[in-house]
């Protein structure tokens, strides 16, 4: 049963002989029906705290859950955001070394290629400087002898054996003349080619400079050594 201030106020007792004193039951009931009325003001005003901070907190669970929500979200972006910055990195780090390796292997392969050229170059360069060498001293050695043999290209023959031997000597400077002017001292279009235009004085000048060198030598080492 609920009670209100008002009723106990208002609370009536049956009267009899030996009872309790009237005055001092009614004093009693307005002393506990005020203190009751301030205990329900009080719970009142409590039972209001009560919804104001219930209030609050349903809605700092709220925050608290977006706040949750957001942070997770957070992480699950910025995991991924690192996952591609790796694997970005990783693909851009992987291409610029195969472009690296690509860029040495076209150099090496250049280098090497240029290395075959000259040596090509230069053992063609020796061949004709050889070539010509030997023609010159073949043609020193045909002048030499010619001029040793030329009081007996004048001379009468006593006899038909000094006439065959003058018939030889004048028919072997007709050789070297021909050898002279002919396939000995031809060159192809590719040596030419090959030489740059190189004169037979140029390469004579060469091959009787004391600094010409063969392969082998140290110029060429010097020359190789650039190469690589």
């Amino acid at each position: 049963m609920k009670l209100t201030p008002l009723e106990i106020k208002q609370q009536q007792f049956e009267k009899s002989l030996r009872g309790y004193d009237v005055a001092d039951v009614q004093a009693f009931l307005t002393l506990v029906s005020n203190e009751y009325e301030h205990l329900l003001t009080k719970n009142k005003e409590l039972d209001e705290q009560i919804e104001k901070l219930s209030d609050r907190v349903r809605h700092y669970e709220r925050v608290e859950e977006a706040l949750h929500e957001t942070l997770q979200t957070t992480k699950e972006s910025l995991a991924q955001k690192m996952d591609n910055a790796r694997l970005e990195a990783k693909n851009t780090t992987d291409k610029a070394q195969m472009e690296a390796e690509s860029i040495i292997s076209e150099a090496n392969q250049q280098r090497n290629q240029i290395r075959q050229s000259i040596l090509r170059l230069l053992d063609r360069r020796d061949e004709i400087i050889a070539g010509i060498s030997s023609y010159l001293d073949n043609a020193k050695n045909s002048v030499d002898k010619f001029s040793k043999d030329e009081m007996s290209i004048f001379t009468l023959p006593s006899d038909e054996t000094e006439a065959a031997a003058l018939e030889e000597v004048i028919e072997e400077h007709e050789e070297v003349s021909e050898e002279k002017n002919g396939s000995r001292f031809a060159l192809d279009e590719e040596e030419l080619g090959e030489t740059e235009g190189v004169t037979s004085t140029e390469l004579k000048d060469e091959a009787e400079d004391d600094n010409a060198f063969p392969p082998g030598t140290d110029r060429l080492n010097d020359i190789l050594d650039e190469i690589d």
